[in-house]
């Protein structure tokens, strides 16, 4: 029906109103007739209405009558007022209810307060990341313009210098060629004086000094070709695509990252997680494989096979964000891996076993340890690795800080139990790769390599 909300019958919503109304009900017999609030020390009258105790004795002071102001049934004197211990029974702990519902209510207000709180918070959020893309939206596009317009000039440019040397050449060639014609007309002109002459030795004389003979260039085979202007704006468009969306890529991506930087958290290494192989710093930001085994306890959070450690910080939800610097070594392995993974033997780095990590081997083979893995073209190599979590999303992500590229994501990650960062800074191989794997504080205001 019209009005009703949806799954709820006739039936139900009178049984809804009949229980309201019987609520109600219920509710007066503790409601004074005289103050109208529930009743206070309850007394019960002669006629047996029941009222609160000062109400009662305040309605016959103040009206100098004694009769029921219910029923209005007149008192010969005025009767003995009996506490009526049953409605101050159920009245007590209809009170209690009554409190009950009044914290309820409190902890509802409270409830609401803070939500409210919490989505002004996230509008807060919201307008800062607004401005945020905003700022960044101007910046790339300014760009953009600014590309369009130097790629514009550097057109027009090109179009015209072409004219230009056009120009110069068709005129180089037409001075010659007008040169050639005023050197024919005065040999015309001189043939002309002779073949009138009637002086036959003047003639013989002229013809011994004078020149005669027509210049021997052919123009003909002289070809004055144009410049073709046909396709240079589609291939300067082109040339220009290419440019800007190499330039938008790499704003792009370092947007990107100054988004990912935000959720940037405080990593320490775990000394109980380490291989007995490994040496920390005294601040633990920084670890390398000394190829000597340490007498160490043999916990059960310890890596028993591989220089590998833990980050002392673990992740069940959000977003997180940490740096290495891998400057300098020749084999490393960096990312985050499972609580639940196993310690005590050998094991395939690969997101079936718990891992989520990229690696480099022998200075230049990097690889995302996926299931296959992926072989990863990164020259120049990255100085320093950005990692980061999505927990809900199920992402996995890593980048080059130096240049703001994207390295490698595991997407679609199905997590079941905390996540910690791993760092294997690998063999120290006779100090071929003894380097240190160094977690660096993230710099959001650390500038891009050109």
């Amino acid at each position: 029906m019209p009005g009703m909300p949806d799954g709820q019958s006739s039936y139900d919503r009178a049984n809804a109103d009949m229980s309201a109304a019987s609520n109600l009900r219920f509710q007066d017999n503790f409601l004074c007739s005289i103050c109208g609030n529930v009743f206070t020390d309850p007394v019960t009258t002669s006629c047996g209405h029941n009222f609160c105790n000062n109400c009662i004795i305040q309605h016959w002071d103040r009206n100098q009558t004694c009769q029921c102001p219910k029923c209005k049934e007149p008192f010969n004197t005025r009767p003995q007022l009996s506490v009526n211990t049953f409605i101050s029974r159920m009245v007590a702990q209809f009170r209690h209810e009554l409190d009950k519902t009044k914290a309820k209510i409190q902890q509802m207000i409270k409830k609401r307060r803070l939500k409210i709180k919490e989505i002004k918070e996230s509008v807060k959020t919201s307008k800062g990341a607004a401005y945020r893309q905003k700022a960044e939206g101007v910046q790339v596009f300014t760009g953009l313009k600014e590309s369009v317009e130097r790629r514009l000039t550097e057109l027009i440019e090109e179009i015209e210098g072409k004219q230009e040397t056009t120009e110069k050449q068709a005129e180089g060639l037409i001075k010659d060629l007008e040169q050639e014609i005023s050197e024919l007309k005065e040999i015309s002109s001189e043939v002309e004086q002779l073949l009138r002459t009637e002086d036959h030795l003047h003639l013989l004389q002229r013809l011994s000094v004078m020149k005669v003979a027509p210049p021997t260039k052919d123009w003909t085979e002289v070809r004055f070709c144009p410049p073709s202007y046909e396709r240079t704006v589609f291939r300067a468009v082109a040339q220009l695509e290419e440019t800007v969306w190499k330039d938008m890529k790499k704003k792009l991506s370092k947007a990107e990252l100054k988004i990912v930087q935000q959720y940037a958290v405080d990593v320490t290494l775990d000394p109980d997680t380490a291989h007995p192989d490994l040496i920390l710093s005294d601040d633990r930001k920084q670890v390398y494989d000394s190829d000597v085994e340490k007498n160490l306890p043999d916990n059960p959070e310890r890596f028993s096979k591989g220089s590998n450690i833990l980050g002392e910080q673990s992740f069940s939800s959000g977003k997180f964000y940490f740096e290495v610097q891998v400057k300098g070594k020749t084999d490393w392995d960096l990312g985050v891996a499972s609580e639940s993974i196993n310690r005590k033997r050998k094991t395939t780095l690969s997101p079936k076993n718990g891992f989520w990590t990229v690696w480099l081997r022998d200075g230049n083979e990097y690889e995302a340890c996926a299931s296959p893995p992926v072989p990863l073209s990164l020259q120049p190599g990255p100085e320093k690795v950005g990692v980061f979590v999505d927990y809900e999303k199920g992402l996995v992500s890593f980048y080059d800080v130096g240049t703001a590229a994207l390295i490698y994501s595991f997407t679609g990650c199905s997590f079941t139990h905390k996540l910690h960062p791993f760092f294997s800074p690998c063999s120290n191989n006779r100090g071929k790769n003894s380097a240190p794997l160094i977690i660096c504080p993230v710099d959001q205001t650390e500038s891009i390599n050109d």
